[in-house]
């Protein structure tokens, strides 16, 4: 009965707890922004299905622990209002997730806020949620708005990067160097002044943005279109642990929505069945097949910008256990 039950939640995107009998609902918030209506919703099933108490998940979701299995179709049709105003897919309406893996995709608070951010980090999350959402792999992915990376892109799966190609307009330059000196100081020494004129060097900018922001005359601005870096193949865990590094720098979405696709097919082709649980990590499967063999998948069918750099072979160093 209890093998039964677990599988059972497991499905549901419940988590199995140290209590006999009890199991965590998790609540999927996409990008991390929800609206404030949604917390007295979230409140009640705490207090009517749970312990009363809400944890804040890693990956800005929420977990209420304490619910009794008996209850979880009570709990899902509570869920089924939050599903509906945060446009989750779903399987089967009023079930709730009906899916073990995909985890909640998170985002840093992006350019609605944030003046460094490139884009819309939340939009970009929700787009990506539709796109891979319900799935029983486990991936996670993670949208930060630009190279400082608040939300630690490099220790997911996938991490989206933001990234501007600063323009710049040598009439409206006024020589104070602001622009130099922060990039200088604060991002990867990419500006240098060469005959009174500034210069960017385009192999080391990493497209931050600290120049628009710093630059009082407005001589640089940011591109019109929004680039991104894929990061790929991060993880914590217990064998080797690692950053994830860069696949394409200056990629475009839709090019990034597509390998992160093209990527489940290749899972389901090549994952060891036999693992236990039946799930085996990503970075671990790319690690016995070979990162030629994984980038020949991401890249099926994928329309590249000119602009867009392959990093190619792909090493990841970190940590050894075995």
């Amino acid at each position: 009965m209890l093998d039964l039950n677990t599988k059972k939640i497991k499905k549901n995107a419940y988590r199995v707890t140290k209590v006999r009998g009890e199991t965590a609902s998790r609540i999927r918030v996409p990008g991390g922004l929800l609206t404030a209506d949604l917390l007295p919703l979230i409140q009640n099933i705490a207090e009517t299905y749970g312990n009363g108490k809400i944890h804040l998940t890693t990956r800005q979701g929420f977990e209420i622990p304490g619910i009794k299995y008996s209850d979880m179709d009570a709990v899902n049709a509570l869920l089924q209002p939050i599903i509906d105003k945060l446009e989750i897919n779903q399987e089967i309406p009023g079930k709730g997730y009906t899916a073990a893996g995909t985890r909640n995709i998170s985002a840093c608070i992006g350019s609605n806020v944030c003046p460094f951010a490139t884009y819309n980090t939340t939009n970009f999350a929700k787009k990506m949620e539709k796109e891979i959402f319900p799935n029983d792999l486990h991936f996670k992915v993670a949208f930060t708005g630009c190279a400082n990376d608040c939300i630690k892109t490099r220790m997911h799966d996938f991490g989206i990067i933001g990234m501007t190609e600063p323009q710049y307009e040598k009439e409206r330059c006024m020589g104070c160097q602001a622009c130099v000196k922060a990039c200088q100081k604060k991002s990867v020494d990419a500006l240098s002044v060469e005959n009174y004129r500034i210069v960017r060097n385009t192999e080391k900018c990493v497209g931050c943005g600290e120049c628009v922001i710093n630059c009082p005359t407005r001589a640089w601005t940011r591109s019109p279109e929004t680039y991104y870096r894929l990061v790929i193949m991060g993880r914590t865990g217990k064998r080797n642990p690692r950053l994830a590094e860069d696949f394409l720098v200056w990629a475009t979405e839709d090019a990034v929505i597509k390998i992160i696709k093209n990527t489940y097919t290749f899972v389901n082709h090549y994952i060891n069945r036999e693992a236990p649980g039946g799930k085996e990590h990503i970075g671990y499967i790319i690690d016995r097949t070979g990162f030629e063999e994984y980038k020949k998948w991401a890249l099926e069918g994928v329309e590249l910008d000119p602009r867009t750099i392959v990093k190619a072979p792909v090493y990841w160093s970190g940590i050894h256990y075995d």
